[in-house]
């Protein structure tokens, strides 16, 4: 393609010139447009057109000559930008390689390219990092800051988060000249926002984040969980905890982790009645172990409501281990310690563990059986360490039947849901 554009252009510039040629001619005869040089007591006289085109190629010679005057210098410098760039692929590789030493010398010989000398004094921080020659590195850091301020605001940002200094990383990344943050800075400024409790804060990022596509989606998505979760459990206030909640798409609100994050914060802050809310309408909507146990665990009041929907809940899901140690909760708060005790059987007939072993010795201790206590906790820490349990004695085989028979659990269809 190249000869051929050579052959236009040189075709074109032919045919110029016949034209020009004709036309000074034309000019000449004409004897109009006359320009007279006097120097050194002689003129030279001349047409004004050919005047004019002396003085193009005068300046195309001049031109042409300047290049040739530049043309060592100009190879001297794309040859050292040749070799610049192969020590940076060289260095980089043996940067891959774990080469540290190797790879710095040769990436201080690139660090003074323009084109690729941030790019340079990047790796070799990671390299000084590498061998634990931390002057090294704050020498390649204050070069990468001459040549890219944005890229020096990241990556120090990066290696103070590794060190646990979140507060340090959020003002290295303040200074950086670029604004906005590129995706890696963004994705910095929430890990680190995250780390000292704003994850209120770092919640309002992930728009950004996920228009430029900072992270894989089920990243993305396991990362707006925790900051969901952590925004709820920071919230200083109720109407701050409203405010997340509301804020946060129906789907999360539906997420049994962020639904027990909004209850025991609420809860905390002794706002009752909105924790209860919300879990009777998660668990509703999506029976979930964890919240089952929850809705016991709580140390809010409304016994006999609380108590009346997980005996409603038991019909649909009367093989619940978490379900059935709530109502021995429950049950024991109202001082019917018989029935918590049937309750806790069942559950650990259903395969309850360390939690109903535990609320059991709880309640024998308060009834004042001591032997019955101490040998349920014990149950309580086999059970945690994933050893056989010893069973209590005064359980007949009729009552451990029944703890074990459940009503069959069937689907909308009719069909038999199996055990998980």
């Amino acid at each position: 393609m190249k000869p051929y554009r050579w052959l236009v252009a040189m075709l074109v510039v032919a045919v110029l010139g016949v034209i020009g040629a004709q036309w000074l001619a034309q000019q000449e005869q004409s004897g109009l447009g006359q320009v007279i040089v006097r120097t050194g007591g002689y003129d030279y006289s001349t047409t004004l057109p050919r005047a004019m085109l002396l003085l193009v190629l005068a300046w195309l010679a001049l031109g042409f000559l300047w290049s040739l005057l530049r043309l060592p210098f100009r190879a001297w410098g794309r040859y050292r930008e040749r070799q610049g760039r192969a020590r940076l692929i060289e260095g980089l590789r043996a940067l891959q390689g774990g080469h540290w030493l190797r790879a710095e010398r040769l990436l201080a010989g690139a660090v003074d390219d323009p084109e690729v000398g941030a790019i340079a004094a990047a790796a070799a921080v990671r390299a000084a990092d590498g061998r634990g020659d931390e002057a090294a590195a704050q020498a390649w850091l204050t070069a990468l800051a001459a040549r890219d301020p944005a890229a020096h605001a990241m990556l120090s940002a990066e290696r103070l988060l590794e060190r646990g200094l979140p507060v340090d990383a959020i003002n290295a990344l303040d200074v950086a000249t670029a604004q906005p943050l590129p995706p890696r800075g963004l994705l910095l400024r929430v890990r680190a926002l995250q780390a000292i409790g704003r994850a209120g804060e770092a919640y309002g990022l992930l728009g950004a984040l996920r228009q430029q596509a900072a992270l894989p989606e089920a990243d993305l998505a396991r990362l707006e969980m925790e900051l969901a979760t952590g925004s709820l459990r920071e919230a200083a206030d109720a109407n701050l905890l409203a405010e997340y909640w509301e804020a946060m798409p129906k789907p999360l609100r539906t997420e049994p982790v962020v639904v027990a994050a909004y209850a025991e914060r609420a809860a905390a802050l002794r706002w009752d009645e909105a924790a209860l809310r919300h879990l009777e309408q998660a668990l509703d909507a999506r029976w979930d172990e964890s919240l089952a146990d929850l809705y016991g665990r709580l140390a809010i009041g409304h016994v006999d409501s609380r108590r009346a929907s997980a005996q409603r809940w038991l019909q649909a899901h009367p093989a619940s281990p978490a379900l059935l140690v709530t109502l021995a909760r429950l049950a024991r708060k109202q001082g019917q310690w018989l029935q918590a005790q049937d309750f806790l059987h069942r559950a650990l007939a259903q395969g309850a563990g360390a939690d109903a072993w535990e609320e059991m010795g709880a309640g024998f201790a308060a009834a004042g059986d001591e032997a019955l206590a101490r040998r349920a906790y014990a149950n309580a820490l086999h059970a945690a360490r994933g050893e056989a349990a010893e069973e209590l004695p005064g359980r007949d085989l009729r009552e451990k039947i029944y703890d074990r028979a459940v009503v069959e659990d069937r689907d909308e269809h009719g069909i038999p849901r199996l055990k998980e």
